[in-house]
């Protein structure tokens, strides 16, 4: 597939995710829950993001629901939809390595991953571009900033990587 038709899918798979945001409304609180409110001050963006976690499956906790609400670019707002599609049902390693590998992709700058990271990735690897453009980085981390936030104010966690 040629960069051009490259660069017409992910802007297609985050102007979808934007339109049609999976797990968008907050969810009831529950006692296992952690929630987090973002903003990007450079350009407004918003995010509050609530994350509840099974905790009786064996082995590390899982992030059984994600909720948000928010408001600001078709960035930032895709981007959370995308980052609920992904951790809704891992693990909290799971969920560290593809925050880390999310984190990573931002920071080269446009040049993408590995096959293998992209492809843990999934719809993610549609911020590839973005990371060309050091104003809009923060309009794709922040959800996942709120995540990380809500995660340790859930006690499961203690991981204050940098988002």
């Amino acid at each position: 597939m040629s960069t051009g038709s490259m660069e017409q899918l992910y802007q297609q798979v985050i102007l979808d995710h934007a339109r049609t945001p999976h797990g968008k409304g907050l969810l009831d609180a529950v006692a296992t829950v952690g929630e987090s409110h973002q903003v990007n001050p450079t350009c407004g963006d918003e995010v509050t993001l609530r994350v509840e976690l099974d905790t009786t499956a064996p082995g590390s906790p899982r992030v059984q629901r994600i909720s948000w609400e928010g408001q600001g670019c078709s960035i930032s707002q895709a981007s959370v939809s995308v980052l609920h599609d992904l951790v809704t049902g891992a693990d909290l390693a799971q969920v560290d390595d593809l925050a880390g590998t999310f984190r990573a992709l931002m920071h080269a700058r446009g040049a993408g991953l590995d096959d293998e990271a992209e492809d843990a990735l999934g719809d993610a690897t549609a911020f590839t571009g973005v990371a060309k453009y050091p104003a809009r980085i923060k309009c794709a981390l922040l959800g996942w900033a709120a995540l990380q936030d809500a995660l340790i104010k859930t006690g499961a966690t203690t991981s204050q990587e940098d988002a």
